[in-house]
């Protein structure tokens, strides 16, 4: 695999030659200033480029790996009058892309928000700090901090009581800490909406249920997927993070069905996926090495980490769990990747032009000196420099094994 480490710009405090240094030959990294929906400019797209081969004279050379992520706007996701101007832009921007060498482009079409945690600084038994969901406690922040009407219906009576009697408990502190976790926009952006904001954002989104979401996502590939195979572009989606319903707002890239779905309502290769480990992991119905192997072709960008589920004594008991080592938890990790390696074995037997998939180590634990650093959540440079120097000899020994 491409090994890659994801990068939020110059304000990162990981720097580019922390990735280097990590053994990395491939970044990963978006124009996050540039407002979603608008054209992403070639002098812009030069510019990051820029900032990461200057050191490729002098030391191990870099590359701009993978974009992640070329946001979609809410506009296409509700197909909303102004979703022709944003699917234009948004073709525009992936010809730009590909006009300065960029081939690997991850998106995203979860509804509002980019992803949901409760706690950002899950105390581990070995110190070390992950991220967490406890569905008791988003239901905290759903019934009880935002007052979602007729959020209720969401939730067990028994869910609801705990939440409850967990809310009457908290100090204002507690409760604000609780808020700001879920409200984070997206990551690289250490912006939050307030509670205000939050719910208008959810109501626009009244009349738009399953169905209607997943037509709005085909049309949208429909749309930009021949632009990108045109350009030499390859598209991948991001699961759902994580992949169940949450606040109303429905979730269409959660299962193995959801992606099939996806990849038969246009098959062309540049229509293809993200996987990640991580999001697809937290369901038990699942079967991520199947997947591989099923989805092999369309399969462009990898994120390898691993989630432990918390039994709850419901149905649904994968609703909470946390960030585990990467070796650990409840994904089979060396399956993963040795069906990973079999694809790319695939590919070179096929005489593919290309067959190394790009990966990153999704996520890290906060640990060791990075304790006492401010860092975007999940990643800090150690946490992810350990799962990526454990996930690169598994794939070494995998790769020896199978090509002795």
């Amino acid at each position: 695999m491409v090994q890659t480490m994801r990068w939020f710009g110059p304000n990162d405090p990981v720097s580019l030659m922390d990735i280097r240094q990590a053994g990395c030959t491939g970044v990963v990294t978006a124009l996050h200033q540039i407002p979603v929906g608008a054209v992403w400019p070639v002098e812009a797209i030069q510019e990051r480029i820029g900032l990461i081969e200057a050191g490729n004279d002098r030391f191990t050379p870099l590359h701009w790996a993978v974009v992640e992520s070329l946001p979609v706007h809410e506009d296409i996701k509700k197909a909303r009058p102004g979703r022709t101007r944003c699917i234009d832009n948004y073709k525009t921007s992936l010809r730009n892309l590909a006009a300065c060498g960029i081939t690997t482009v991850c998106y995203n079409f979860m509804p509002v928000l980019d992803w949901s945690r409760t706690n950002l600084n899950y105390v581990m038994p070995d110190g070390s700090r992950a991220l967490r969901f406890v569905w008791e406690d988003f239901a905290v922040f759903d019934l009880c901090i935002l007052k979602r009407p007729n959020a209720g219906a969401d939730y067990e009576p028994a869910v609801q009581e705990a939440a409850r009697a967990r809310f009457a408990a908290m100090t204002p502190a507690d409760i604000e800490g609780l808020r700001n976790t879920v409200l984070l926009g997206l990551p690289g952006s250490e912006e939050a909406f307030d509670l205000e904001t939050f719910q208008s954002l959810l109501d626009e989104y009244a009349g738009i249920g399953d169905a209607r979401l997943r037509e709005n996502l085909y049309y949208f590939i429909r749309e930009v997927a021949p632009v990108a195979a045109e350009a030499g572009i390859n598209l991948c989606i991001h699961p759902d993070d994580p992949p169940m319903p949450l606040l109303g707002l429905p979730r269409v890239v959660s299962t193995e069905a959801d992606l099939a779905q996806l990849m038969a309502a246009c098959e062309l290769t540049a229509n293809g996926i993200t996987f990640c480990t991580g999001s697809l992991g937290i369901r038990p119905d699942n079967d991520l090495a199947g997947m591989i192997q099923r989805f092999g072709s369309r399969i462009h960008f990898i994120h390898l980490r691993t989630t432990k589920r918390e039994p709850t004594g419901r149905s649904g008991w994968y609703e909470s769990f946390f960030e585990a080592d990467h070796l650990a938890g409840d994904v089979d990790m060396y399956a993963v990747v040795k069906a990973i390696v079999e694809e790319q074995n695939r590919r070179a037997a096929a005489g593919a032009g290309v067959t190394s998939i790009p990966m990153r180590p999704d996520h890290g634990h906060q640990m060791m000196d990075d304790l006492t650093k401010k860092t975007y959540p999940g990643y800090s440079a150690i946490g992810r420099l350990r799962g990526l120097a454990e996930l690169r000899g598994l794939e070494l020994g995998i790769t020896r094994s199978l090509n002795p």
